[in-house]
């Protein structure tokens, strides 16, 4: 792609009604639009950005053996009546009525509608388990959206929901749901942190928020420091292996790790003092067991072994999309700009074109967007006719993890130069091993 043939709407001044980081760079990146209050157009960088984190949702999710459908924005209030949600749920749920006076609801969650597709379908626990997932656009009528993406009204969302025939094995399908948000966590070059935290309106008796640590959190979170230094990195996982799972969720629920709603002080004080710490973290993500709350209410039932008619065990599991844009960045930047991780950056590395019109420096430059695009890669040429320190500002802001800069004085000496936007360290290279070299780092991604 070509600078001057792509869509960037890059900003030079702050909106005013940027309050946080990254609400502040994706204005200013051309990432998305206000369309209305807490209600975004994603712009073409945004939504590069937005599809590689659900590409990584999705993929491991399906490698965790979940299965992917898609459910209908809008649904029937008569669902929710029937588990008793219609009302309780509260103001944040949009109600509208269609032309024939039906009520209906843009959902801001899905487990009334899950559980009838289920109970319309599965009767017996020989067809156990199952989990299934989407994601979705949802919706909340928040009374105060701010923060951007971070508390909109409409927002991108995976969920999912384990069906199981007893207790023993939906704590299964719990541990292999943690398991899998640690690795798609990591995927996106994220710590996210699962802490026990309150259940809210979905209700259950057990569960996990994941919290990214930023400044900027919604949640005043404790924990020991030791969970830090724990990650997955290549271990390979087996997801048919229970005891496995169950040992990867202890590594990482045995340190103590709480929001304030569910913080206990006497424990707390046992960890040892130089590693508590308190700080504020950002939701990006929740698991749920919740047992027969919702198949009891909605008649979801299976005949068992011995012949009887029983409710399904279930959980939830959700994932926020398009906030993990924004907790990112929160994550990942400096005074200069957005700092992408290569899991989840719009395009792979920059190129920027030094002397546009040279000849020769435009023939280096085509050459190594060629040999890029040839290897599968997705890189962003700034063949724009600007001064250089107009190209690396735009670079720097919009956070491409890597840059090639191309220019007459380098070239002479065959070489040049690739830049890490995270560190700052740059090194010449001939073209072709820079090239070889972006495809290393790109290779086990």
């Amino acid at each position: 792609m070509r600078l001057t043939r792509y869509f960037l709407p890059v900003l030079k001044e702050t909106p005013a009604e940027a309050q946080i980081v990254s609400h502040r760079y994706m204005l200013r990146a051309g990432l998305i639009k206000q369309a209305a209050v807490g209600i975004y157009s994603w712009l073409p960088l945004g939504l590069k950005v937005l599809r590689n984190i659900e590409r990584i949702v999705d993929e491991e999710q399906q490698k965790a053996g979940h299965i992917p459908l898609l459910m209908p924005t809008l649904q029937s209030a008569d669902l929710w009546r029937e588990s008793g949600r219609y009302e309780a749920y509260g103001e944040e749920m949009l109600r509208i009525k269609d032309r024939h006076g039906r009520d209906l609801l843009y959902g801001p969650t899905n487990e009334e509608m899950i559980t009838d597709i289920f109970r319309s379908f599965v009767s017996s626990y020989r067809d156990l388990p199952k989990t299934l997932y989407h994601i979705q656009w949802k919706f909340r009528d928040e009374m105060r959206p701010r923060f951007g993406v971070m508390r909109g009204r409409e927002f991108l969302m995976k969920d999912g929901y384990n069906f199981d025939v007893d207790r023993d094995a939906a704590l299964e399908a719990y541990d292999r749901h943690m398991v899998s948000y640690l690795r798609t966590f990591e995927r996106m070059g994220l710590k996210a942190i699962p802490m026990r935290a309150d259940s809210g309106p979905i209700g259950g008796e057990n569960t996990h928020e994941f919290l990214v640590l930023a400044e900027t959190g919604e949640s005043e979170v404790f924990y020991d420091s030791e969970i830090l230094d724990l990650e997955l990195s290549d271990r390979m996982v087996n997801y048919e292996d229970p005891d496995q799972l169950k040992e990867i969720v202890s590594e990482w629920t045995t340190p103590y790790a709480r929001t304030d709603e569910t913080h206990d002080p006497a424990l707390f004080d046992k960890v040892p003092e130089e590693r508590r710490r308190s700080s504020r973290g950002i939701e990006v993500g929740q698991i749920f067991y919740f047992g027969t709350k919702y198949s009891e209410a909605l008649g979801a039932t299976v005949t068992n072994a011995d012949g009887q008619r029983v409710p399904v065990e279930m959980g939830s599991h959700g994932i926020g999309v398009s906030r993990l844009v924004g907790a990112i960045i929160e994550a990942s930047h400096d005074e200069k700009g957005i700092i992408w991780p290569e899991g989840v950056t719009p395009f792979h590395v920059g190129i920027v074109n030094l002397r546009q019109g040279d000849a020769e420096t435009d023939a280096a430059c085509a050459g190594i967007y060629a040999g890029l695009r040839t290897l599968g890669l997705d890189p962003l040429y700034d063949d724009r006719n600007e001064r250089a320190g107009a190209k690396f500002a735009t670079m720097d802001l919009i956070g491409l993890p890597w840059r090639i800069t191309v220019g007459p004085k380098g070239l002479k000496n065959g070489v040049v130069e690739l830049v890490s936007r995270r560190t700052g360290e740059s090194e010449e290279l001939p073209p072709e091993q820079a090239v070889e070299k972006i495809a290393r780092i790109y290779a086990y991604l």
